[in-house]
């Protein structure tokens, strides 16, 4: 892109006519007029790079932002609530003086086209976020979903994106505590990769992404910048796959977890002497972003000079430098007196840091190279005055035909030995089988404060080691269910991480949220996308937990064909004690199992009808979030309170997978009855929502039953912990080694 002469703000205006490749960075040609009409110009070749990153879909959320300010319109009122909406993470109130910011994000587009980097690079620009905000980052987590589990580009891609994943967090030191593995075919072009982390801080530590101050210094440090990932993430996650298009394999980056971990280490040194007056990371967009962020969010402009950024390579040119992805830098806005000090600790980590401009009294963001000026911006034009797109939206044609087509009149189990064998085939189903292949491949207990990771229904992590004070964490997301009816799918979705937390015996405090969808030019895929976000933003509302941020990724589809609509929430809880937490595994042979809430006929997008029969139709389970809230209000007394013992949701394969699950963690078995009122068939494969079943002691059974009915939760007796099998009285017998290797053979199998 670069030109001869130097392309510069006063050559820009002296040569309107000269033609700019605008369309192969990604803007439409309304949205290069529109850059034009702005400036009162054509724009310099480097003005050109910053707005066509800054603008594409993944940095400006131009065709999803008039949907997401529902989540501020309808956000609930949380005294937990410390940073939200807007900043690199948001932040909750944990108690004791401890805040926390977590966040979830995509990095789909590049972990198909190469698994390792892109899966690695999406851990550490999440951990840059977590940073930037003053936090030590103690936790990662990674919600996957891959194609059909034996289609052979899930071999390409799963073990590349498990890989990077594991590669990069265990370098970092930093346990991997939850996420999900779902295998679909709807994902085999399209895998999302979404990463999320969490870091703990004291109040007065939280930072900002803003540069006020005039003459305060501005510093890049981290690594060189190179080729590697120009305009990747932001340019890639902009459009649809498309076999007849060019390879992006150039635009994916490269990542480098030790230069990561000191850059940490430089940072949080930095905040402790109070170094830094505003940080920003550089993931998407890269200079581009950071310098247009800070600026704009702070109380001046901004002159930097580009030739002071260190390269890798010599040979870049102004406009790759401003686009360059590379991974592993940060941008910090420093007073004059400190700068020494602050170049200082970065030497000392071997952290290369450079004063590349400084903040100024006006209001534009200036940058030059080799003496020119070749960016003259409002930087607020840049960074948040991009498109905005009502793009049209509506309900498809096949809606109603797929909710007609009723997965409860599918055939059912008409024998004993029939229900055996669908357990069996349930349990051994890639999605409900063991993933133990996968998560093996990461430390979950370095640094000695998890307290519940994977298989358990949420992550754990302690933060003060005196109160015993501690986080928990849970990710969810069903897009079979989000495909049969986007606005309860999306509900689904909170109900299921918010029990998730509750059955820890947590209480959840706050969201953020990962949605992946298809093209925003398809009208059936917008309806799907608006029809979510309105019924997270509705049951945010209602169940009180604010969003504090997340992530939108669109174009997650190939051709004509999208993926299922799959927005993935995460959910924040906090425990006063983490030695009272309740964990997935049954623990002593003799306590009661009971099951909590209402089982009905629901098999709508269930693991059953698609395991059994290859279906997905009719709708998904009912929500009923005062019903969530209820059984989380229940769960979290009862864990408090030593009422019970273990506990597991109900949520995909019902409370056969679920007792199963708590079987073999717990290396004893479970005798079951069918309750009055319904069949075995139900009782097992049913996926209500707002259940849980838990192990209560003999000596507090009263106690807890007289809880539940004070409260008005149905709570019914369904069995018994005892023996080396899973028995349904007069229906089957299934020993725990028949159902640990049906459990555990089938990942290796499949990725051999």
């Amino acid at each position: 892109m670069s030109r001869t002469p130097l392309d510069t703000v006063e050559h820009a205006a002296e040569t309107p006519d000269v033609e700019l490749p605008w369309a192969e960075l990604g803007l439409k040609k309304d949205e290069y007029e529109r850059v034009v009409e702005i400036l009162g110009r054509r724009p310099t070749g480097a003005e050109l790079a910053m707005y066509s990153v800054m603008w594409s879909e993944h940095c400006s959320y131009k065709s999803s932002k008039v949907h997401l300010r529902q989540f501020g319109e309808k956000a609930p009122q949380s005294d937990a609530l410390l940073v939200g909406i807007g900043e690199n993470a948001g932040v909750v109130d944990v108690g004791q003086g401890y805040a926390v910011t977590f966040k979830v994000e995509s990095h789909n587009h590049p972990s198909y086209v190469e698994p390792y980097q892109g899966a690695a690079t999406g851990v550490g620009g999440i951990v840059r976020d977590i940073i930037a905000m003053g936090a030590r980052p103690v936790a990662v987590v990674d919600p996957l979903r891959f194609g059909a589990a034996d289609h052979p580009d899930t071999k390409r891609v799963l073990p590349g994106v498990v890989a990077g994943i594991g590669g990069y967090g265990n370098c970092l030191g930093l346990p991997n505590i939850g996420g999900e593995v779902v295998f679909d075919a709807c994902y085999q072009g399209n895998p999302l990769v979404n990463a999320g982390a969490i870091g703990v801080m004291r109040h007065e530590d939280i930072h900002l992404a803003k540069a006020s101050g005039t003459g305060n210094k501005v510093i890049l440090y981290g690594a060189r910048t190179g080729g590697d990932g120009i305009g990747g993430a932001s340019i890639l996650a902009s459009e649809t796959f498309d076999d007849a298009k060019p390879s992006k394999r150039p635009a994916v980056q490269v990542g480098d977890p030790f230069q990561e971990k000191l850059l940490i280490e430089c940072t949080l040194e930095a905040f402790q002497e109070k170094l830094v007056v505003g940080i920003q990371d550089l993931g998407a967009a890269g200079l581009s972003c950071a310098t247009s962020e800070l600026a704009s969010n702070g109380s001046g402009g901004m002159r930097v000079t580009l030739d002071d950024v260190p390269l890798r390579d010599s040979t870049l040119s102004p406009e790759e430098i401003l686009m360059s992805e590379s991974q592993e830098r940060m941008c910090a806005v420093v007073e004059p007196e400190k700068v020494d000090r602050f170049l200082a600790i970065c030497d000392k980590w071997d952290v290369i840091a450079t004063v590349i401009g400084e903040v100024t009294d006006g209001d534009r963001l200036e940058i030059f190279w080799h003496g020119g000026k070749i960016v003259d911006v409002d930087p607020r034009t840049v960074a948040h005055d991009g498109p905005v797109y009502e793009r049209p939206y509506a309900r498809p044609d096949w809606q109603d035909a797929l909710q007609a087509d009723d997965a409860n009149k599918l055939a059912r189990p008409t024998s004993s030995d029939e229900l055996k064998a669908q357990v069996v085939q349930l349990v051994s189903s890639p999605n409900q089988a063991s993933k133990s292949w996968i998560t093996s491949q990461y430390d979950h207990f370095v640094q000695g404060n998890t307290v519940l990771a994977q298989p358990e229904d949420s992550g754990m992590i302690r933060i003060d080691e005196a109160s015993g004070l501690g986080v928990a964490i849970a990710t969810d997301g069903n897009g079979r269910y989000a495909k049969l009816d986007p606005y309860a799918g999306a509900q689904l979705a909170l109900s299921e991480a918010y029990r998730n937390v509750a059955t820890t015996g947590a209480k959840p405090l706050a969201v953020s949220d990962c949605l992946n969808f298809g093209s925003p030019e398809d009208p059936a895929v917008m309806w799907q996308f608006a029809e979510a976000v309105r019924g997270l933003a509705d049951a945010c509302q209602q169940l009180g937990t604010p969003v504090t941020g997340g992530n939108v990724s669109l174009y997650n589809q190939t051709g004509e064909v999208a993926i299922h609509p799959t927005p993935v929430v995460a959910v924040l809880g906090v425990i006063d004690d983490v030695a009272r937490r309740t964990p997935v595994a049954f623990q002593e042979e003799g306590q009661l199992l009971y099951l909590l809430g209402d089982t009905r006929e629901e098999f709508g997008g269930s693991a059953w009808s698609q395991v059994v029969h290859d279906h997905l139709g009719g709708l998904p389970p009912k929500v009923d979030l005062e019903r969530e809230r209820l059984l989380a209000e229940i769960l979290i007394s009862a864990s408090r309170d030593g009422m019970i013992d273990s506990a597991h949701d109900l949520s995909d394969g019902g409370l056969i997978q679920a007792v199963v699950e708590s079987a073999l963690l717990g290396e004893k078995g479970a005798r079951l009855v069918v309750p009055d009122g319904l069949d075995a068939f139900t009782l097992l494969f049913s996926e209500s929502a707002g259940r849980a079943v838990v192990a209560v002691p003999r000596s507090e059974e009263l106690r807890f039953t007289d809880m539940c009915g004070a409260r008005g939760l149905p709570v019914t007796r369904i069995g018994v912990v005892d023996g080396d099998s899973v028995e349904l009285q007069g229906e089957f017998t299934l020993t725990l080694a028949e159902l640990r290797e049906a459990h555990e053979a089938t990942i290796p199998a499949l990725l051999a």
